[in-house]
């Protein structure tokens, strides 16, 4: 991947959150809205995306009476977060590099 392959999911600072977040493990919809600070309305639409483009697997149930939407990192989603972040890891890297060269 190099920076201009950046996938459209990663160009959003709210979707980098939710999949920051979700890489630690399953969260529910109100743990993402706390974590993200996110409004309901913006949170569901980022998420939709993420599950549209195969990242994010949303399962809806009922506890008690109460609906709950639980949201988990697909393989896909791991795999293609992963592989941004080494992208970024080499970005810092080659400047530490152009830096070391001018000095």
């Amino acid at each position: 991947m190099e920076l201009e392959q950046v996938p459209e999911a990663f160009q959003s600072r709210l979707r980098l959150m939710v999949v920051s977040a979700l890489i630690m493990g399953r969260k529910s919809f109100a743990e993402l809205k706390s974590i993200t600070q996110a409004t309901d309305g913006n949170l569901s639409v980022q998420i939709a995306r993420l599950e549209g483009w195969g990242y994010v697997t949303v399962e809806k149930a009922f506890v008690g009476r109460r609906p709950q939407t639980t949201c988990t990192l697909t393989a896909q989603g791991r795999a293609a977060f992963r592989e941004y972040v080494e992208l970024l890891s080499r970005i810092v890297e080659q400047a530490a590099e152009q830096e070391a060269d001018k000095e």
